[in-house]
């Protein structure tokens, strides 16, 4: 690839990496912390970077998404069905990444975002307990079109996806706080490894970098999870809400700077 990492820049990838692993292993987003230290790398191209902060997130979401099965057990057969519509969708959306214009996307976004936020900030009590809207098929029903959904969306754009997951679990199909991260670690890895199946061939993961993250966001991703159990809902929505009102300054950003 032509890039040469130095050993202070791998620390600065791991210190960010963990990080990131700790932030999406709670409630998602890790991505704005991990993607925009890779981009700083020098002679790392864009697609290098998101590919290569794909290598980080699957391994930080596995991590994750195994501690939350283990101890909290979130419904399989939600997850799974969900899981499978999102990987589809992932590998789409990658396709579909280059049709849409990128400006117009971040501004519907960043408009669903400040209506989320204002909506969890003046609702104390939503994702404190499970209330699902449906039943049987169609509440899977349900779950699978938030997959595709969310799917689309990581493999046409990305930051923030695990955050997304959660927001539609919890205000859409009506889990708490807790299980709807669970269920969203479990089609996160699904979308992660989407994105990778159309990265990987195409030569453009670093891997020297990639793997480097990928250790010190699967520290970070099982650090996150146990905190999550262990502190339940409440701590987890504190979270949410400085992760979406993080979400918003950096698609704000974008849209104003143009990018």
């Amino acid at each position: 690839m032509g890039i040469e990492l130095s050993v202070a820049t791998l620390l600065l990838l791991a210190v960010a990496a963990f990080a990131a692993g700790w932030v999406d292993a709670v409630v998602g987003g890790g991505g704005l912390i991990q993607l925009p230290a890779l981009l700083l790398v020098p002679g790392m191209t864009p697609l290098q970077a998101i590919a290569t902060n794909k290598i980080g997130s699957i391994m930080g979401t596995s991590v994750s998404a195994l501690t939350y099965y283990r101890r909290i057990r979130p419904d399989l057969r939600t997850a799974l069905p969900m899981a499978a519509a999102a990987f589809a969708a992932a590998l789409a959306g990658a396709r579909l990444a280059s049709l849409i214009p990128g400006p117009a996307l971040r501004i519907v976004i960043l408009a669903a975002l400040l209506a989320v936020g204002i909506y969890t900030a003046a609702r104390p009590r939503l994702g404190q307990d499970t209330r699902l809207r449906w039943e049987g098929n169609r509440h899977v029903g349900a779950a699978m079109i938030l997959g595709v959904a969310i799917g689309l969306y990581d493999g046409m754009l990305g930051p923030g996806t695990g955050t997304f997951l959660v927001i539609g679990l919890v205000s859409l199909v009506g889990y708490a706080f807790l299980p709807a991260t669970a269920i969203a670690k479990i089609v996160n890895l699904a979308t992660n490894l989407g994105a990778l199946l159309f990265f990987v061939p195409n030569g453009s993961v670093v891997w020297a970098a990639g793997l480097t993250i990928a250790a010190a966001n699967m520290v970070g991703g099982y650090t996150g999870a146990r905190m999550a159990i262990a502190q339940g809902g409440r701590f987890i929505r504190v979270v949410f809400l400085v992760v979406v009102a993080a979400l918003i300054l950096r698609l704000g950003w974008d849209v104003v700077a143009g990018g």
